[in-house]
């Protein structure tokens, strides 16, 4: 994802840890990898260093370079 934005006050995010922090307003944000095709959130497989995608619903192993982010707040 390039340089994420506070879906509140527009300010650039940070990362703190594993999730994204807004120093403006104080939000907070964790990515979530969605299917391109459907929509629907992704399983994250991880085994020896590598990681992939799989869609649940219907759509199987997702390229990571397809992979759809998007922030969620928490």
């Amino acid at each position: 994802m390039d340089m994420a934005h506070c879906e509140i006050c527009q300010q650039p995010l940070v990362t703190a840890g594993n999730k994204l922090h807004c120093p403006a307003c104080g939000q907070d944000y964790r990515e979530s990898a969605r299917c391109p095709d459907c929509g629907q959130p992704l399983e994250i497989l991880k085994a020896c260093g590598a990681v992939d995608y799989f869609c649940p619903h219907g759509n199987g192993l997702i390229a990571k370079k397809r992979v759809t982010l998007s922030l969620v707040t928490f």
